[in-house]
């Protein structure tokens, strides 16, 4: 694909949606990514020397791992074929395959493969690209929104670079937005629009770092906003809001709103109302909150907030934050929802939380201790010197426990209260602590 092809492709299309048609051209032209795509980083490298190897892009819609790829084919030297995992079988890609094999015989000119959604292919079907891969008849770009780790064999994964693209950044989404209002061949640029910044706003918002979503968005608003007595689009909040078909919350990703609304959240499962913290999860998600942000707090009330009243809250909410790492949204709502409830309605207990404050003061302002000797490591030249000497092994013991100093004037930080799981373990210790107290 020449690189005068590929752009009288680009501007000739004008029916194509405004996303299709905004798709960047360039690496100058292309924005985000630049952690995999900055200056002097290895893909860009490797792109600009006309040298990549095969590679896998990863990541959510909209984040510019199809515009990457066409841009490499504007660029390349080399033979580019684009194809679809969902549209074509084994056998469309043999004939690919066979005539990459002779295209290297007869030119010695090399091709490379874009394999979009590659997820789609079962393991037969990566198999079958897997022996050309390796040998170099064909560079492989594989294109997937899920975890390659999980959807592409392991022996294609070895023989290919991994690289990640994140959700696009609010900068990044004003800059596309920006172009594409001012562009006047590819873009909305001869609409005269006049949009607000309460809009633009709204709009990067609700687009979650996804450039088509926010293209789509804006396109429809344009175009079905009609023009004032001075031919003027105004495209103000209203018309952001339905072309997205979310209202807009007063929420401000880093200002009070952001902070008011967590705060909300944590209170809520603190004070054992799942219903109230379920609403406030929603509307910080509907506001486009970071959903990793709001898993986090969720661990962290598991382990202030419930403890050791009910310790698998805390494993739960751990599970939920991995959970939502590979899942993703829209679907990790439900992830975050389940956790919410739980850790809302676990019993309550803040000992944990209390028992490392009392001991960080004590380490503070309290009296310096030392480890007692028989306490200390016996490694290394510690037997010679006494270390260990005197220490009573509990699994010795009836109970598994034996009266022991393990601290010189022992203070009681932790304080188990009645709750849940923890009243087990408040009984536990007057046990054995009626044991120490024993002459």
């Amino acid at each position: 694909m020449k690189q005068t092809d590929f752009l009288e492709n680009m501007i000739s299309s004008k029916n194509k949606p405004l996303a299709a048609r905004m798709s960047p051209y360039s690496l100058q032209e292309f924005m985000g990514q630049d952690d995999i795509l900055g200056p002097g980083r290895l893909l860009r490298r490797s792109i600009e020397t006309d040298s990549l190897g095969s590679v896998i892009f990863f990541g959510p819609s909209g984040t510019g791992k199809s515009a990457l790829a066409k841009i490499i084919a504007s660029m390349t030297k080399t033979h580019f074929e684009e194809v679809n995992a969902v549209t074509v079988g084994i056998a469309d890609i043999r004939k690919i395959l066979e005539a990459a094999k002779s295209r290297i015989e007869v030119s010695g000119k090399k091709t490379i493969l874009m394999l979009d959604e590659i997820h789609h292919f079962n393991r037969s079907q990566q198999d079958a690209l897997l022996s050309d891969v390796e040998k170099g008849t064909i560079t492989l770009i594989g294109i997937t929104t899920e975890n390659p780790f999980f959807y592409i064999n392991a022996a294609i994964i070895s023989r290919s670079i991994v690289f990640e693209f994140q959700p696009l950044s609010q900068k990044a989404l004003l800059s596309i937005l920006s172009l594409s209002l001012n562009n006047k061949e590819r873009g909305l640029g001869n609409y005269n629009v006049k949009i607000s910044d309460e809009a633009k706003e709204h709009l990067v918002l609700h687009s979650c770092g996804d450039a088509r979503k926010l293209l789509n968005a804006l396109e429809i608003g344009v175009l079905s906003t009609k023009s004032d007595i001075n031919g003027i689009r105004n495209f103000d909040i209203n018309v952001a809001q339905e072309s997205v078909q979310k209202r807009a919350f007063l929420y401000d990703r880093f200002g009070d709103a952001h902070y008011d609304y967590i705060s909300a959240f944590i209170k809520s499962m603190r004070g054992t109302d799942p219903d109230a913290s379920v609403y406030w999860l929603a509307k910080m998600l509907s506001a486009g909150e970071d959903p990793r942000f709001i898993a986090r707090r969720i661990v962290v009330c598991a382990s202030e907030d419930v403890g050791v009243a009910d310790p698998l809250a805390l494993t739960l909410a751990v599970s939920a934050f991995n959970a939502i790492e590979f899942i993703g949204m829209p679907e990790a709502r439900i992830i975050l929802t389940q956790a919410t409830i739980y850790v809302a309605c676990a019993p309550k207990s803040n000992s944990s939380y209390l028992a490392i404050e009392r001991a960080l003061s004590e380490v503070r302002n309290g009296k310096l201790r030392r480890v007692p000797n028989h306490l200390k490591d016996v490694n290394r030249d510690g037997k010679e010197l006494g270390h260990g000497l005197g220490y009573k092994y509990p699994h010795d013991f009836e109970g598994h426990y034996v009266k022991q100093d393990y601290w010189t004037d022992p203070i009681e930080f932790y304080i188990p209260t009645k709750e849940g799981y923890e009243k087990r373990i408040r009984e536990r210790l007057l046990e054995i602590r009626k044991k120490k107290n024993k002459t």
